[in-house]
């Protein structure tokens, strides 16, 4: 027991730097910015907002008041924001939420939260990968280029496909996947249904991020320059198609038609569209001023995202009646249901899925550089395999991790089921905050007198209302949710028990001077 609740001293995360080799320190809080702005802007704004408008039959939507919705998300993102902001000024080295855990809480909550953190970064990028697949492939449509059903999809997809024909949609999504089971080629007559876009996008991001982590953020400051551009150019258009009869339509419901259910429920939904601001902490280790730039970069990029998201929801739900919307496009959705000239529409279509691709190329770019970043730290510690945590001796960077990451996330995307990998992202994440906040509160008691360039204001309460917050967003999750992350746990635990246990350098140390 003593050992599990062992704690890693901020003194031993320091050394660890000088005894085992550190990462190159070449970011400022601009990267550090924008790193954050492209992991959080991507997949949710431009794929779960439409299920967080509508809902599905199990979680009712919010309507209009999505923006009410944003709100509280963002508000409940805010207190967790100080709490990561603290730490990362503090401890300033790779990590993440696992290694502000293994300082504050102990070595066995630090190996949960580290095995949680997979959820939110690869779990959570494979179904990213697969929805960039899906709006790359209506992106080459538009020049002519038509992939094949059986290399753009999955097997459960095309298969659900087929039965939705046969029950009668007439939707052109539905039916071109449903072509993939008829037009595959077979091997030992299993048809062989593969998502080549999204294996080969992440294929092509693994080997960005092993070449050098300056390269992957100048590229990353690129796209989200391009992509904020794009959002911009969506609001300015979509303003001259907005008819305000429809946020408060009497027909529909009203501006909250399923009232505060709909908008806490919308609020746990969209939480998936804020997830990334947290993935700034884990390049600590790699920033020229962690004290100062770690805390800007990631209320910045929290404070922009949240400004972009209410823009957003107030003008696509100005443009189309909010019960049209629940599409994993509804951008584009709004585009097609307003009324305006049809050659404009269509250029606007056009440029939305130009946009939703780079953005979910970004989210997909920051989140694969901030999983090693994890690995690398837990296998420092001897809680993984030691070679997980080898530096490249040219590019400086956690190429291993890199590498196994991308086999991972790239093969899982090539024939998951977007619904099979996304559910756990969103509680995982949750979970993560809770612990952070936590540990800010252990930590201020345990070491009072430690230096803390960043204070979160208004201690101990403010972290105390980031637990609440983000504990009532878990609870209005479904319950297959919890049960696959109470599956994921166990399966951690098990593999802490059979080797991080026995081969901690924590444990080590200790048997040493014992």
């Amino acid at each position: 027991m003593s050992q599990l609740l062992r704690r890693k001293s901020i003194a031993d995360c320091e050394s660890d730097i000088a005894e085992r080799g550190g990462l190159r320190r070449t970011l400022n809080k601009w990267h550090l910015t924008a790193l954050g702005v492209g992991a959080t802007i991507g997949a949710g704004i431009f794929a779960t907002v439409g299920t967080a408008i509508v809902g599905d039959p199990a979680r009712p939507g919010a309507g209009p008041a999505i923006v009410l919705s944003m709100v509280l998300t963002a508000v409940a993102c805010g207190f967790a924001a100080l709490c990561y902001a603290e730490f990362a000024a503090m401890v300033p080295v790779s990590g993440s939420a696992y290694t502000y855990a293994y300082a504050s809480l102990g070595e066995l909550v630090a190996w949960i939260i580290g095995w949680d953190l997979i959820i939110e970064y690869a779990v959570g990028n494979i179904g990213v990968a697969i929805g960039w697949s899906g709006y790359f492939r209506e992106l080459v449509s538009h020049f002519g280029v038509q992939l094949p059903a059986w290399l753009a999809t999955d097997y459960r997809s095309a298969h659900d496909a087929v039965q939705a024909v046969a029950a009668g949609a007439t939707d052109a999504t539905n039916a071109f996947l449903a072509t993939a089971v008829g037009n595959a080629p077979h091997l030992l007559g299993v048809p062989v249904i593969f998502n080549l876009p999204a294996f080969l996008v992440v294929a092509v991001i693994t080997v960005l991020l092993v070449i050098g982590i300056r390269e992957s953020a100048n590229s990353n400051n690129a796209m989200v320059l391009l992509k904020l551009g794009i959002i911009v150019f969506f609001c300015a258009v979509g303003a001259f198609f907005i008819k305000p009869a429809n946020w408060s339509d009497p027909a529909l419901g009203g501006f909250a038609p399923n009232g505060f259910s709909g908008i806490s429920t919308g609020a746990a939904i969209i939480f998936f569209s804020y997830i990334g601001f947290d993935a700034v902490s884990t390049a600590a280790e790699e920033t020229r001023n962690p004290a100062k730039d770690m805390p800007f970069g990631i209320i910045m990029s929290l404070v922009i995202c949240t400004v972009v998201y209410i823009a957003l929801s107030v003008v696509m739900t100005g443009m189309a009646p909010w019960n049209v919307l629940g599409t994993p496009e509804p951008m584009i959705t709004a585009l097609e249901h307003a009324a305006g000239p049809p050659a404009i529409l269509k250029l606007s279509r056009l440029i939305i899925a130009i946009g939703a691709v780079v953005a979910m190329g970004s989210v997909l770019l920051v989140f694969q550089l901030g999983q090693p970043r994890i690995f690398f730290s837990m296998a420092r510690d001897g809680l993984l395999p030691p070679f997980i945590a080898k530096v490249h001796p040219r590019f400086k960077t956690p190429h291993v991790g890199t590498i196994l990451t991308g086999i991972f996330v790239a093969s899982f995307a090539a024939v998951a089921n977007i619904a099979e990998v996304v559910d756990l992202t969103n509680i995982g994440t949750l979970f993560a905050f809770i612990l952070v906040s936590v540990g800010v509160i252990v930590l201020r008691w345990t070491e009072p007198q430690r230096g803390r360039p960043f204070r979160v204001p208004g201690s101990p309460i403010t972290p105390l209302i980031s637990v609440v917050a983000c504990a009532y967003l878990m609870w209005k999750l479904p319950l297959v949710t919890w049960k696959r992350f109470g599956i994921w746990l166990a399966v951690g635990l098990v593999i802490y028990f059979l080797y991080g246990m026995r081969n901690s350098r924590l444990a080590g140390r200790a048997r040493v001077s014992q």
